[in-house]
């Protein structure tokens, strides 16, 4: 790519920024020191899975008023975790990421890894997570992508085109970022890829990545939602539920595999 090309396509995404940037979102405050606690990170990483920022906001601060340190978290119960969890939804991912608190604990004295490799040794954190991680906390110039990245670079380098390869955004985030700034670069993209999906509509159904969500109402997701609240309502556990779907010994079934409730007997409760 040109070098005009390139300093072009900062140029904009970096006015964008400047106007119309989320720079009060509380995961993009620092701490007294100036630095960025990497748990508060990695926190309001795994919220913003899927989960639009609005809907995290309450949540992400609600969290950290009750875990505000990966040893409180790792410390704590399943239950008391998805309590606090309850409304975002995929609660996999609140079981990832107190075990990852206990891995961070257990595998690495308390001290938060700083390289994607042992990132992405904990629970529920792949390699786009691991690198947002890196990037964020600790200023690095480690690439990452995902949605909103995807959508900006679609927009202006794949104008009309289809089946989409990450392999093919990656080259661009590289050849693109802003390795002075990466915190704040990657922060703007991310914003300027969240506007262009309100005005311009969902580009990444260009993507090869692209998977169609499915409706919420009615759906698994809705059902297992349903399970925990019930559960986490009666902590000594229940045998019976208050639902009418034929999917429910299945998805008990599934719950239970995936170690977010226990069965034992009849009984069935959330897992310690």
């Amino acid at each position: 790519m040109e070098t005009r090309k390139i300093a072009e396509f900062q140029k904009t995404v970096w006015n964008f920024y400047e106007a119309r940037g989320r720079h009060g979102l509380p995961w993009r405050l620092p701490e007294a020191d100036g630095s960025f606690d990497p748990y508060k990170i990695l926190v309001s990483e795994v919220m913003l899975q899927q989960t639009q920022v609005p809907r995290v906001l309450p949540k992400y601060e609600e969290f950290l008023a009750k875990f505000p340190d990966v040893g409180s978290l790792a410390r704590t119960k399943l239950g008391d975790v998805l309590a606090v969890w309850g409304g975002l939804g995929y609660n996999r991912r609140a079981k990832f990421l107190w075990q990852a608190a206990q891995k961070i604990e257990q595998d690495f004295a308390g001290i938060f890894p700083q390289e994607a490799a042992e990132l992405q040794k904990l629970p529920g954190i792949g390699s786009n997570t691991a690198g947002a991680i890196i990037a964020y906390s600790f200023n690095w110039p480690e690439i990452f992508i995902e949605t909103n990245i995807r959508t900006v670079f679609i927009h202006h380098f794949f104008e009309d085109k289809k089946g989409v390869s990450d392999k093919e955004i990656v080259e661009l985030v590289e050849k693109t970022i802003d390795k002075s700034e990466p915190r704040l670069w990657f922060w703007a993209l991310m914003d300027y890829g969240s506007f262009l999906k309100q005005t311009v509509g969902n580009l990444n159904k260009a993507s090869k990545s692209y998977a169609k969500q499915s409706k919420f109402k009615g759906s698994r997701r809705q059902l297992r939602g349903e399970i925990i609240r019930q559960l986490l309502a009666e902590p000594a556990g229940k045998t019976g539920f208050t639902i009418s779907d034929e999917r429910l010994e299945a998805v008990l079934t599934e719950l239970v595999r995936e170690g977010l409730i226990e069965q034992h007997s009849k009984i069935y409760s959330i897992s310690r």
